[in-house]
């Protein structure tokens, strides 16, 4: 199973989104897919229509080790992808795991609960630095990190989530291997220079540092993505041709490729899907 946390530690920036579309992509591939709810306002929870709801979610999970799949994980309305939810409403949690011995671990020492069941594992997280996201990204592979093309946001990357990840170096000490940082451009206007020139100054900004990759992919700033979570359907779904018209590619075309791109054992599963083959499972 592999492990994929999306953080960042400033809000907005669509985490939620690209979970729920990377986790929708994924499970119409064929993976066995699990979406975890880590922040206190769930929206990833509520993106999907869910045909089983199971009677915990994260909290049980986490403040009492809960180990029971069948009162963990919620199971949507897409083939393939489950959710366990996020009902911490009252931010209990990251004052427990605080002051907890275990606390940014735990969620690493469950993971074998989950590992025979599922091949991919996406993690939503809180934007703000919390115990929650320093124990999410010591559990994840790979971290995938949204940025927005905008100078401020650069500057808020750059002073947040790498700090973060600077700060959970010293675990390399007890044999946890810190996950590669993933930096997604997203909301993209391909149409403005200003905006191409400032994507390209991220990726040059970024090229150097350590442990990052700057991703070649980027989501465009398009209504397709607005329009499928109303639809509560993942967006290679919703747009799976490009318009007559417009420059940028597909919402189905860029899924995909960011699949391929971030996940690359599961490419040929990828490559093989076919565009608008799901358009007719709306329920």
């Amino acid at each position: 199973m592999q492990v994929v946390s999306i953080i960042s530690t400033k809000g907005g920036v669509g985490k939620t989104t690209t979970a729920a579309n990377l986790g929708g992509i994924a499970a119409d591939a064929g993976l066995r897919v699990l979406l975890l709810d880590l922040d206190v306002q769930p929206t990833l929870s509520s993106y999907f229509t869910l045909r089983s709801h199971a009677p915990g979610g994260i909290y049980e999970l986490l403040a009492f080790n809960e180990q029971d799949r069948s009162r963990l994980v919620s199971h949507t309305a897409i083939d393939g992808l489950n959710l366990v939810l996020s009902n911490d409403d009252k931010g209990q949690l990251n004052t427990l795991l605080l002051h907890a011995p275990d606390g940014r671990l735990r969620l690493r020492n469950l993971l074998p609960v989950f590992r025979p069941h599922y091949d991919l594992l996406l993690i939503d997280t809180q934007g703000a630095r919390s115990v929650l996201l320093e124990m999410a990204v010591l559990a994840s592979d790979i971290a995938l990190s949204p940025v927005t093309p905008e100078i401020l946001a650069a500057r808020e990357f750059r002073r947040g989530t790498l700090q973060l990840m600077q700060d959970i170096a010293p675990y390399q000490r007890l044999g946890i291997e810190p996950p590669s940082l993933h930096l997604l451009i997203n909301r993209a206007h391909p149409v403005s220079s200003n905006a191409r020139v400032i994507q390209q100054a991220l990726r040059d900004l970024f090229a150097t540092e350590p442990g990052i990759v700057a991703l070649n992919t980027s989501i465009p700033a398009i209504e397709a993505y607005p329009r499928a979570s109303t639809l509560a359907l993942p967006v290679h779904r919703v747009e799976y041709r490009r318009p007559r018209g417009r420059i940028t590619p597909a919402a189905f075309d860029t899924m995909r490729a960011l699949a391929c791109e971030l996940l690359p054992t599961w490419q040929p599963a990828f490559s093989r899907l076919q565009a608008g083959a799901h358009r007719r499972t709306v329920r």
